[in-house]
Order: structure tokens, then sequence, then C-alpha cells
């Protein structure tokens, strides 16, 4: 039997919130979702150094929906290109990328949920943003850059807080470029809207961070940021065989 929805998150260093971000999303998928479909939440353990995988094993038992994939540390991209292809193996037939940190509100996802009909994959946008100034200049700064090399005026091309067919993302991740670039859902975002997809930058709540703390920060955000945008760069000449190979 096929999926109906999966919500997928990356998971690193959260012990102090993962039990409340599992209980909270189990009982969206629970109150909106379980009479009308399977649903799942997958939640990628990316090596935390604290106790959040163990805490994920420990409450596993109590949320049905609930499955957790242990990695090595790999970053936050590849914690969520694990998790989406986790949620294509089971068939899923939307899959929903969030955060782990609890920023964002569940019931949001209804407001993407109900644009499914137009878009195979669908984003939101925060327009009010909860994060250090010199993250939301390079954010600034992304969205620029994004229209000057490829055309595509993105709000929120990296927001954890995506909704996707299934059946486009397993196109999309197979089209990834090698080695996998630091931010691959910028990349995801890109090649949608360049096949053809609407993706509405919906508004939806962000909330300030209460626990655990922002994994890369002041220089190490530059130097992963100049990775990003030497990898976008390079990427422009490979966009258009990526797109007609997701259009096939």
């Amino acid at each position: 039997m096929s999926v109906l929805l999966s919500i997928v998150m990356p998971a690193y260093n959260e012990e102090e919130i993962i039990e409340t971000v599992v209980k909270n999303w189990s009982a969206f998928l629970e109150k909106y979702f379980q009479p009308i479909g399977e649903t799942r939440l997958i939640v990628v353990n990316d090596g935390s150094k604290d106790s959040t995988g163990a805490k994920l094993d420990q409450i596993a038992p109590n949320y049905p929906l609930l499955m957790v994939v242990h990695q090595k540390n790999g970053g936050h991209g590849n914690a969520v290109v694990h998790a989406y292809r986790k949620a294509v193996e089971i068939d899923s037939e939307w899959v929903f990328q969030t955060d782990s940190d609890d920023q964002f509100v569940a019931e949001d996802v209804l407001k993407l949920w109900e644009k499914r009909n137009e878009s195979d994959f669908i984003m939101g946008f925060r327009q009010v943003r909860h994060d250090a100034t010199f993250r939301l200049f390079v954010t600034r700064v992304l969205k620029y850059s994004l229209f000057a090399v490829y055309g595509t005026f993105i709000n929120d091309s990296n927001i954890p807080f995506r909704l996707v067919k299934g059946s486009l993302l397993k196109r999309l991740l197979a089209q990834l470029p090698t080695p996998l670039p630091f931010a691959p859902n910028i990349f995801l975002a890109i090649m949608a809207r360049k096949a053809g997809n609407k993706t509405f930058d919906i508004p939806i709540t962000h909330k300030e961070r209460v626990t655990g703390e922002v994994s890369i920060q002041k220089m190490k955000l530059l130097k992963v940021c100049w990775q990003s945008f030497k990898e976008l760069f390079q990427f422009r000449q490979e966009l258009n065989s990526k797109v007609k190979a997701i259009k096939a």
C-alpha cells in the first residue's frame, strides 16, 4: 500500500526538543490525514553527538507513524536527501520536508496541501524570519543571485518547508549533482521551477529557536555560502539537460 504523505526531517543535536517535535507532527498527521490515507514521519538522525538518536529510539514505540533512520554525520543537506530517498522508497504519493528545530507551525502545511492539484512542487516563504542578521543577508544575496544566474525568482529557495509530489521528487533526486551539493534543496527548487512547476511561495509562520543552536555560524557560514554559490554557478551549464530528463 502506498503512503499518502510522508513528513521528513533531519535531526542533529536536538535532544531538548526532539520528543516535542515528534509528538506535535505525529498529532498533526493523526488529526488531519489518518482518516484519508497512510502517513509516515521520517526522522533522520544525522550522527548527533548528544542523546537525540537514543531519544528517538526510546520514543519510537509510542509513535506508530514514526520511522527513525540513523546515519553518520553528513550535514543537513545529506540528511535531507537521505530522508527524501526513504520517502520515495516507501512509495509516498506526497513528501513534505521540514526541520526538527520546532521553528514552524504544523498546521501551515495545510496551506500548501490546498495547492496540491495546481502544482507538484509547493514551497513556503518565511515572510518574517527569526534568524541572525547575517543569515538574513545571505538569504537575500542568494535570492538575487539565483535571479541573475538562472532568471528564476524564488523568495526562499532553501526553506525547509516544502511539499513535493513523490513521482516528481524521484526524478529530481536523480538529477542532483554529484558529489551532492551543500544545499540540495536550492537545486531541487531551481529544477522544479525550470521544469514548469509553480512554487507559489506561500507565507508561513517562522518561530524563534528556543532550544539547541544553529550548527553553522559566522565564518563557517560564510565559507559554506561561498561553496554553495560556486556549485550553483557550475550547475548552470548542466541545467538544461537536467530539466529535459525531469520532463521526460
